[in-house]
């Protein structure tokens, strides 16, 4: 059984699945009611559940303090929440150790920030081998500097980021999370601090990602960089106010200034899920 999220007014809602639908779906990763508190009453997450397919690029957006960095650093295991847990690989991570937690990130997870996070001592090979030399399989310098190429760099290895534009060292950064090919890669703002023609060469990266069978999880609150995502998630408060399938720049904007789907307001699923459909990424 399918059932459609309440909210007619945006022409691209996905469809919210059934556990029984779910169960047959190939899941990168999963979270089940999830929550968090940074102290206090609040909760800055609250109850989010979400299945997250194989291959599949999801932008989740909101309004400011509406949870998406917290959910972010939940999911991926940079942050512990306060309760639920985060299902990957069929290990729950909120229960590893924080050594387990460290091994099992670096084995499975990518990250880019809006940072570039790149240590300006070291070259551009360097600064993508770096995370992996502290576990037990280090990547090689002639890996890293595949890496480089893969996202168009060929011949920058020998660079330092200081001699490298904003856009070159996003591209470093990302290199740097493909190096290990993990299955899920986690991006905050990944394009806050670029200009608009760098921005589409990353979200061409980033579809690239996606072809090769990667799953793709980006915080972003640009309407234009969302709309290259298979489907959309908006958090109002803490909670899954709407998920959507690919969404226009101008239906993303409409959704902003609607207010999104208010949580009372959305479809409940028997075990009180939202299960993002499985749509492949269609290249577009």
């Amino acid at each position: 059984m399918i059932r459609h999220a309440s909210n007619t007014s945006f022409r691209n809602s996905a469809e919210l699945k059934t556990a029984e639908t779910a169960s047959s779906i190939d899941v990168a990763l999963s979270v089940h009611g999830l929550r968090h508190s940074y102290g206090g009453d609040a909760f800055v997450v609250d109850g989010v559940s979400l299945n997250f397919p194989v291959g599949s690029w999801t932008a989740v957006m909101g309004p400011s303090g509406s949870g998406k960095s917290t959910l972010l650093y939940c999911m991926s295991g940079l942050l512990r929440p306060s309760e639920g847990r985060v299902l990957c690989s069929g290990t729950d991570i909120t229960g590893l150790s924080p050594d387990e937690l460290t091994r099992f990130r670096r084995e499975h997870f990518g990250f880019v920030f809006q940072g570039y996070n790149l240590l300006p001592e070291l070259t551009c090979t360097q600064n993508v081998m770096l995370p992996t030399l502290f576990g037990p399989a280090p990547i090689s310098e002639a890996q890293a500097d595949e890496a480089l190429t893969s996202v168009g760099l060929d011949g920058y290895g020998d660079r330092y980021p200081d001699g490298i534009s904003g856009g070159q060292s996003q591209r470093v950064a990302i290199a740097r999370a493909l190096a290990t090919h993990p299955g899920v890669v986690f991006a905050d703002e990944p394009t806050g601090a670029l200009d608009t023609h760098t921005t589409r060469a990353v979200m061409d990266l980033f579809g690239m990602v996606v072809k090769h069978g990667q799953t793709l999880i980006m915080v972003t609150h640009d309407p234009n960089v969302a709309a290259c995502a298979d489907r959309v998630v908006f958090l109002v408060d803490g909670r899954v106010a709407s998920v959507h399938g690919r969404m226009s720049a101008s239906d993303i904007a409409l959704a902003f200034a609607n207010g999104f789907v208010s949580p009372a307001d959305a479809t409940t699923i028997p075990d009180g899920e939202v299960h993002i459909s499985a749509d492949s990424h269609d290249g577009e």
